[in-house]
C-alpha cells in the first residue's frame, strides 16, 4: 500500500513539473527573471514589407521624372567652335547660362514622340579668334591706265562681345532610357562685339581711294542656328549635357559689307539642374 502511495506521489510531482515547464514557454516573464524584454515593440502595429519602404520616385528613372513633371532646367555651359569653308581659320569660345521650361505633355508621333520646350540663353563670354591683321591684294583703279593689283590692309585678330539667344525651340524625344534624354532644336540669337565683325578690308573713303572702299561690317550680328544633343542624368534632377550646333553669323546688311560667317560648328558642354 505504501508503495502505491509513493508511486502516485511521484506521478503527481512529474505532472506538476511538466505543467510549470509548459507555462514558462508561453509566459514572457518579468524583467530580471532571465527573459528578453522589448519595451518599445508594439506587436499591434503592422510592419510594412521591405519593398514598400523604398521610394522609387526620382531614383530609378530620372528621365521619366522630369518628363512627367514638365520641369524647369537651368545651368551653365561652354561652347567651342570652328568655322567651315572659307572661314575654317576662325575659332570660337563662348560661355554662358541657359534657362528652359518643358511646356507640353508627351505628343505621340511614332519615333518622333516627345515634348516641346522653350528656352533661352545669355553668353557674357563671346570670343572669336581670326587671322591677325594683314594685307591682301585688291584691284586698284589708278587715275590713268588699266586696273592693277595692290595690297590693302585687312583687319583681324581676337574679337570680344556678348550674345543673347532669347528663343530656343527644343524638342525632347520620348525615350525608354533611364539616363539619356535626346533632343534637337532651332534657335535665333543676337551678337554684339566691341569691334566690327567679321574682319574685312578697312574702309577708305574718297578722295583718298577712287573708287572708295567701304569694307566696314557691323558690331551687331544675328545668329540663326540649329542642332541636337543629349542630357545624360548622373543622378535625379542633375544632368551633364552635350550638344552640337551649326551656327550662321550675319549682320543682315547692317554694315557697309555683310560677308558673314556662313557656317560654324559649335560643340557645347553644360551642366543642368532640374526642378
Amino acid at each position: 500500500m505504501v508503495s502505491v502511495q509513493r508511486l502516485v506521489l511521484l506521478m503527481a510531482l512529474i505532472a506538476a513539473a511538466s505543467m510549470a515547464a509548459a507555462q514558462s514557454e508561453h509566459d514572457p516573464g518579468k524583467p530580471g527573471d532571465g527573459q528578453l524584454v522589448y519595451p518599445n515593440l508594439n506587436l499591434s502595429q503592422t510592419v510594412p514589407p521591405r519593398t514598400q519602404t523604398v521610394s522609387l520616385k526620382g531614383s530609378v528613372d530620372p528621365v521619366a521624372e522630369v518628363r512627367q513633371e514638365r520641369s524647369w532646367e537651368y545651368g551653365p555651359f561652354i561652347n567651342w567652335g570652328t568655322g567651315v569653308g572659307n572661314r575654317s581659320d576662325y575659332k570660337f569660345l563662348w560661355g554662358g547660362f541657359e534657362l528652359g521650361k518643358v511646356l507640353t505633355p508627351v505628343k505621340h508621333a511614332g519615333i518622333f514622340s516627345g515634348q516641346f520646350e522653350l528656352a533661352g540663353n545669355i553668353m557674357p563670354l563671346w570670343q572669336a579668334y581670326t587671322p591677325a591683321p594683314h594685307s591682301e591684294e585688291v584691284t586698284c583703279l589708278p587715275a590713268s591706265g588699266p586696273p592693277t593689283m595692290c595690297l590693302y590692309p585687312f583687319g583681324g585678330g581676337t574679337f570680344h562681345g556678348v550674345s543673347l539667344t532669347p528663343v530656343i525651340l527644343r524638342w525632347n524625344f520620348a525615350t525608354s532610357s533611364h539616363r539619356i534624354q535626346p533632343w534637337f532644336q532651332a534657335a535665333g540669337g543676337l551678337i554684339y562685339t566691341t569691334h566690327k565683325f567679321p574682319p574685312n578690308y578697312l574702309s577708305c573713303p574718297e578722295p583718298k581711294c577712287t573708287p572708295p572702299i567701304d569694307g566696314g561690317t557691323s558690331v551687331w550680328n544675328f545668329s540663326p542656328q540649329g542642332g541636337g544633343g543629349i542630357h545624360y542624368f548622373i543622378r535625379p534632377k542633375r544632368s551633364i549635357d552635350l550638344g552640337v550646333n551649326g551656327v550662321h553669323i550675319s549682320s543682315a546688311s547692317l554694315g557697309d559689307r555683310n560677308p558673314g560667317v556662313n557656317a560654324s560648328v559649335q560643340i557645347q558642354v553644360g551642366y543642368t539642374f532640374w526642378r
